[in-house]
């Protein structure tokens, strides 16, 4: 029992860490942060799969199948952002 509160008192550091972090960016610089932090989202999403993997409790089991969806939102809006912020970048003219 005592690794579920680990598991769980590290997911909720993990959260509040990533909250400080990015809301002391400057929002000029979050498409430019997210666009270079797409590796960070899927260590997020490995640790997230990891804490699910050895979670034994209904509660434990559904904290990490929530880590893993927000993981994974995470790690996709990061590259569609990415691609749009290249789409802006394109010649507009045919070559």
């Amino acid at each position: 029992m005592i690794d579920g509160f680990i598991l769980l008192y590290v997911f909720m550091l993990a959260g509040f860490v990533g909250y400080e972090v990015i809301s002391r960016v400057p929002v000029i610089l979050h498409t430019p942060l997210m666009s270079g932090s797409n590796f960070v989202h899927g260590i997020v999403l490995v640790g997230a799969m990891v804490a699910l993997g050895q979670a034994q409790t209904f509660l434990e089991q559904l904290i990490g199948f929530v880590g893993v969806l927000l993981g994974a939102g995470n790690a996709v809006g990061g590259y569609v952002v990415t691609e749009r912020m290249l789409e802006m970048f394109k010649s507009s003219r045919e070559d």
